[in-house]
């Protein structure tokens, strides 16, 4: 595989590789991947690395870990096949694998550039450029079964992309302690409309196969 030179934290790592960030710090542990760090601050993840994450527990229920590491050996010999024979019956997809966690990166990227945090508005939690909204408060939302459209409609400061994206920047940047709702901060949504809040269908964690 190539080396990279961007570096993301174990939060990021599990954000953009759709892997719970427990997951992340054993596959570390058990040397799946091997993480760096930078300036000492902890351990950080290569591109190289979210794939080998992606691909590890994506073929998991299927592969053994012998065989997976296998799987790597072959991707490393073959650094830009599009798909790999994992076996007899399994080829992975491993350039479609590629892309979804170049997607995830690049939303992620733009994620952060439409994020603040100042002292000064409420009280340092962050909030979507130039309003006061708490982007963690949004994405509770979505997870909750609120529609995009539901929200800006209450929230008009917000534009789709911003709800969108504040799903995935709130999986990278997990709060500490008890969440925080828009309650907590005393504003609330311009509209009045009521949001029918249920429980969103799981999404499937796992790495992409041919």
């Amino acid at each position: 595989m190539p080396t990279s030179y961007r570096a993301y934290t174990p939060t990021e790592a599990a954000a953009l590789s759709e892997i719970a960030v427990k997951s992340v710090h054993n596959a570390i542990d058990k040397r799946v991947i091997s993480a760096g760090s930078v300036g000492g601050e902890g351990r950080v993840l290569s591109d190289d690395d979210l794939l080998r994450l992606k691909l590890w527990y994506g073929v998991g229920s299927i592969l053994s870990a012998e065989r997976r590491k296998r799987l790597f050996d072959t991707i490393d010999e073959n650094p830009h096949a599009d798909t790999v024979r994992a076996d007899d019956y399994l080829i992975v997809d491993v350039a479609r694998a590629r892309e979804q966690l170049a997607a995830r990166a690049e939303a992620l990227r733009e994620a952060k550039a439409i994020v603040e945090s100042s002292k000064g508005v409420m009280g340092g939690e962050p909030v979507f450029k130039s309003t006061r909204v708490p982007v963690r408060a949004i994405a509770a939302m979505r997870r909750q079964g609120a529609s995009i459209q539901e929200i800006v409609d209450g929230y008009p400061a917000l534009t789709s992309r911003m709800v969108e994206l504040s799903e995935i920047w709130a999986a990278a940047h997990p709060a500490r302690g008890r969440p925080r709702k828009l309650s907590d901060f005393g504003i609330t949504a311009t509209s009045t409309k009521r949001l029918t809040l249920g429980t969103r269908p799981e999404v499937k964690r796992a790495g992409s196969l041919s």
